[in-house]
């Protein structure tokens, strides 16, 4: 992974992060629903860079997607790997999924954007 790839998923996870703490400075202007799934969107979107900061050079983007989305499933699956409580919603696997999915995109758009 070259430094420009590192910097850049570092960037993506402090965005995730920033995402994150977002959702409670706007708690009261944010709809219930954006409120109820923000949180599982971009902690899901930071565990793509993170996985992906982490992984093999040669680690293609799809395996690293798939590594990241087990983390988060698992994640919700294990009521929070039995350290963190959690309330069970369906949905939140969805959510994980999209959060997965916009992160593929930012980097599939960056990719192209750096190799211009």
């Amino acid at each position: 992974m070259t430094i420009h790839r590192k910097i850049r998923s570092l960037v993506m996870v402090l965005a995730g992060v920033f995402g994150l703490l977002l959702k409670g400075w706007l708690r009261d202007s944010l709809s219930s629903f954006i409120y109820s799934y923000l949180g599982n969107v971009t902690v899901s979107f930071a565990v793509y860079f993170l996985v992906g900061f982490s992984a093999a050079p040669r680690r293609k983007r799809a395996w690293i997607a798939v590594i990241a989305l087990l983390i988060v499933e698992v994640f919700e699956l294990t009521n929070g790997f039995g350290v963190m409580s959690n309330v069970y919603d369906p949905y939140d696997y969805l959510a994980n999924a999209v959060g997965i999915a916009l992160a593929v995109g930012v980097d599939v758009v960056m990719d192209r954007v750096m190799h211009r």
